[in-house]
């Protein structure tokens, strides 16, 4: 049998896929821009029928059609990887869940630990004429997935980027069970908020810090797209990437001529990247271009591998840091917002690096819901935060009032250190706390 007749034996419709889902299965939906589309709804039109259904995901771009039926919590619950903002209405909705993980462990969770995943069903890009479709931006750990399937469905999506790889960056016919056509939607879009005047002081005092010929990982949100902003009008050059997530700006920074690879110890002249979220620009740029390579996220996230760059510079946020150094990048108290992900694997492997930084920015403040002005820097974080980055791992600390590199330091002068980069209407405050703490001591600088 060849391709083409494959494909057309296992071609069939959305409704006729989903039959393979039965009440108490574990079912997963991929990750990000892959998350189906007309197989969910299809799934969704099911669920009356089904109960105990156990669904996976993560970085929805947009409410699946599961979570828009009648009292979904009776039907099936979410569990996530990492939640975006969907996600977090769903667990105020009480049918969805947070999974703990460092993003680097995700495809030995699949092959070691889950449970099961007895139907997996994603998007994915047309077929090519060796039989591969594939997984578009979200090589991660799709392929860990289909390892551990009982079931494969497929959904092609016309609009799909082909994003070229090493390894792991699509599945072949032959371990598809079903192939549906899908009404190919735009892929999901995840703007990039323009920067404020403190995401770009951050962002100066950051980019000074990085010199020519580094290597490049940004996190999600407004202050390390302002930082690639940044560095795409700066005079830098010789510009390298390794990053879990691509984001719009680094094709902004590439199309400014700043990227080529050319000093990378290991993936020279690539772009690496575990998956990639953000507007049509971004997509058309990854979109069968050999300058950028998918792989797994146990490759892009190994702190070894990390630490096999020199000058590897990681640009990531928090919510909130305290007096010890802890940073939390992940709850507002007992509130989840989003979740681990790689944070501590590239915290960990820049400072391995020969020549690397971590940076970890944040505003000094922010507005609560009752209209106060509130500090980032506590003196402990509040009850039930999570502790994303230890006290023991946290490098460069960046506020819009300074830069502070906390390695070597005894408590007395980390709280120093600290203070130093906090608002100044709080420092007094966090002084007296830090004095009750213990972790005080009035020195010169003071």
């Amino acid at each position: 049998m060849n391709y083409t007749e494959e494909y057309a034996s296992k071609l069939t419709t959305a409704a006729e896929a989903v039959k393979a889902v039965k009440s108490g299965d574990w079912v997963d939906y991929g990750w990000c821009t892959g998350h189906p589309a007309d197989l969910d709804r299809a799934l969704a039109a099911r669920m009356g029928e089904l109960t105990g259904v156990k669904v996976r995901g993560g970085v929805a771009l947009s409410a699946p059609a599961i979570f828009q039926i009648d009292h979904p919590e009776e039907h099936f619950c979410w569990n996530s990887w990492h939640m975006s903002g969907v996600e977090r209405k769903a667990i105020d909705q009480g049918f969805a869940y947070y999974a703990p993980m460092r993003y680097s462990e995700l495809p030995r969770f699949y092959r070691e630990n889950v449970e099961a995943v007895d139907v997996a069903m994603f998007q994915v890009a047309p077929m090519d004429s060796h039989g591969y479709f594939n997984f578009g931006p979200n090589g991660s750990h799709l392929d860990a997935v289909c390892q551990k399937a009982k079931v494969i469905l497929v959904e092609v999506n016309q609009n799909m980027p082909r994003c070229l790889g090493g390894f792991q960056e699509g599945i072949h016919i032959s371990r598809v069970d079903k192939i549906v056509e899908g009404s190919s939607p735009a892929i999901g879009i995840l703007p990039s908020a323009a920067p404020s005047e403190v995401d770009e002081a951050v962002a100066r005092l950051i980019v000074e810090e990085i010199p020519d010929g580094a290597c490049l990982q940004l996190g999600i949100g407004g202050m390390p797209n302002a930082v690639g902003s940044l560095i795409a009008k700066s005079d830098l050059k010789d510009l390298g990437v390794h990053t879990e997530m691509y984001v719009d700006a680094f094709v902004d920074i590439a199309n400014a001529g700043k990227i080529t690879g050319s000093r990378k110890n290991i993936d020279k002249g690539r772009q690496v990247y575990a998956f990639g979220a953000g507007t049509k620009k971004l997509y058309d740029y990854l979109d069968d271009n050999p300058q950028c390579m998918s792989v797994p996220v146990d490759y892009t996230n190994d702190v070894r591998t990390i630490a096999a760059l020199d000058n590897f510079m990681s640009i990531n946020n928090a919510v909130d840091v305290d007096l010890f150094g802890q940073v939390n990048a992940e709850s507002a108290g007992v509130r989840h917002i989003s979740g681990a992900g790689g944070q501590l694997d590239f915290v960990m492997g820049a400072y391995l690096s020969k020549g690397g930084k971590s940076f970890i920015c944040c505003s000094s403040t922010f507005r609560g819901k009752d209209g106060q002005l509130k500090s980032r820097i506590r003196p402990t974080l509040a009850p039930g935060s999570i502790v994303t980055d230890t006290r023991a791992n946290t490098h460069y600390l960046v506020t819009e009032y300074g830069k502070v590199n906390l390695k070597g330091m005894a408590t007395w002068q980390k709280a120093e250190a600290i203070i130093s980069v906090a608002h100044p209407d709080f420092r007094d405050e966090l002084v007296k706390e830090a004095e009750k703490m213990h972790i005080w001591r009035r020195s010169n600088r003071r």
